[in-house]
């Protein structure tokens, strides 16, 4: 007896139904980390010289850091030098 008459190929199958509900656009799951984000962070708007801004992006590949990143450690640094705590 041949098992291919009754077999039941992936294709044929039914999809499993996502099982958190429907998922989350790309602008949904965008807002919800920002929200996530806004608990613990601030946002900060800067314009820079183009110059400048150019070196920082420089900086932050050659460090493997984010732009974010790398500002928060500047900061942290210059409250050492100047002997405060955080």
């Amino acid at each position: 007896m041949s098992q291919a008459v009754n077999a039941v190929t992936s294709s044929s199958k039914t999809q499993r139904a996502y099982r958190k509900g429907s998922p989350m656009s790309d602008s949904e799951r965008q807002q919800a980390a920002v929200a996530r984000k806004r608990a613990t962070h601030k946002e900060v708007k800067i314009f820079v010289r183009n110059s400048l801004k150019h070196r920082l992006v420089e900086m932050c590949e050659a460090d493997g850091v984010t732009q974010a990143e790398m500002i928060e450690k500047w900061i942290e640094l210059e409250y050492q030098s100047r002997s405060i705590s955080l």
